[in-house]
This record gives C-alpha cells, sequence and structure tokens, in this order.
C-alpha cells in the first residue's frame, strides 16, 4: 500500500481503518483466530487517546471504525493493537515475526452519510463480499463483526467476556454516536477508496 499521509484529525474524530495480514497467517476467520482478535483488541479498545468501536475481520483484513484524538493518537493505538495481535497470532500459529503486510489505511468519516456507510460497511463486510462472488445470502448475520450495540445479541456466538464486557467501546463522536442515525441508509453498499 502507497504510504499516504495521514488525515488531520480534530478531537474524537471517527476513521475507518483497514489493515491486511501477511499471506502465510491464518484465516482471521476462524473461532480460534477470532478469539486471539478479540482478546486482544479489548485491553486496547480504549488506549493512546484513541477508542475502536466497531470492528470486523475477513480473512486477510480487518476494517476499524476507531475514534482518535488526533493523528498520533491514531498511529499510536494501532502501533499497540498491531503488536497484541501479532503476539496472539504468532502464538497460536507457533511462529515469531511480523504478521501485518503494510500500513493501515486510514478514511476519514466527515459527514453523517459517510459514517452510516461506515458503519453499514464495517458490519455487512462479510455479506458484500459473498455478494461480488455471487454467493447467495439470505438471512445474514456477521459472526465476524463486533459492535457496542450488540452487547444484547442471542446471535453473536461470541457473546461477551465474562464481566459482561465487549471487545469494543463505545462511541463518543457525534457522528457515530447520533449523526449516522440522521443520514439515509444506501440501497447498494458504499464503495471505499481501498481494496476490500
Amino acid at each position: 500500500m502507497k504510504h499516504h499521509r495521514r488525515p488531520v484529525l480534530g478531537e474524537d474524530h471517527p476513521v475507518l481503518v483497514t489493515w491486511r495480514v501477511l499471506d502465510h497467517v491464518w484465516s482471521m476467520q476462524s473461532k480460534r483466530s477470532f478469539r486471539v482478535l478479540l482478546r486482544t483488541s479489548r485491553p486496547a479498545a480504549e488506549r493512546f487517546g484513541a477508542r475502536i468501536t466497531h470492528f470486523s475481520v475477513q480473512g486477510n483484513h480487518l476494517h476499524l471504525l476507531v475514534e482518535a484524538s488526533g493523528t498520533k493518537a491514531l498511529s499510536s493505538a494501532m502501533q499497540g493493537l498491531g503488536v497484541r495481535i501479532a503476539k496472539g497470532l504468532n502464538k497460536l500459529m507457533g511462529r515469531a515475526g511480523k504478521v501485518f503486510a503494510d500500513r493501515f489505511h486510514a478514511h476519514a468519516l466527515g459527514s453523517p452519510t459517510e459514517a452510516r456507510n461506515a458503519i453499514d460497511y464495517v458490519l455487512g463486510n462479510t455479506r458484500n463480499h459473498a455478494e461480488r462472488q455471487g454467493r447467495a445470502v439470505t438471512r445474514f448475520v456477521d459472526r465476524f463483526a463486533v459492535s457496542h450495540e450488540q452487547l444484547g445479541d442471542a446471535t453473536a456466538w461470541w457473546r461477551t467476556f465474562d464481566d459482561g464486557s465487549l471487545p469494543v467501546a463505545p462511541p463518543a463522536s457525534w457522528l457515530l454516536e447520533q449523526g449516522w442515525r440522521r443520514a439515509r441508509p444506501k440501497k447498494a453498499p458504499p464503495a471505499f477508496a481501498f481494496p476490500a
């Protein structure tokens, strides 16, 4: 991925992050890999001036919605999360070394419509992949997507940790807390400027 300048962020600004792993990393859409991601995201959900509010796991990449107090906070939070994920997945795979292929891609969200599209994109990304591959999708629930609203969702097989907490933080920005509700939902999945 090309090294573009990071977006300049204001306080608690929401960002859509995409992060790919290297080819040798096992599929992250397995229960054992996903449990590692849940365990590692929990302590990183609110650190370094950033909050992870939603995320979804694909076979070889992650999508996250992150609220950051600034560009430096976003970079620090992602670096900390990356180290935790790498340690956890390397332990699972019985190996050492690099896990992520390159820098993460960050897209700053600037409007209620962008926020709604980003939430739909993250929580429905597995469905989008299936539809692009021509597979029929009926009564869809993404088993590898996590948001704070799922606290009481019986369809989330991983549910919560023993203390009732989730591996994500509740949104604090206006766009992710309230603003996205003011936008009309799109019928087609949103197209963002990075590989899905």
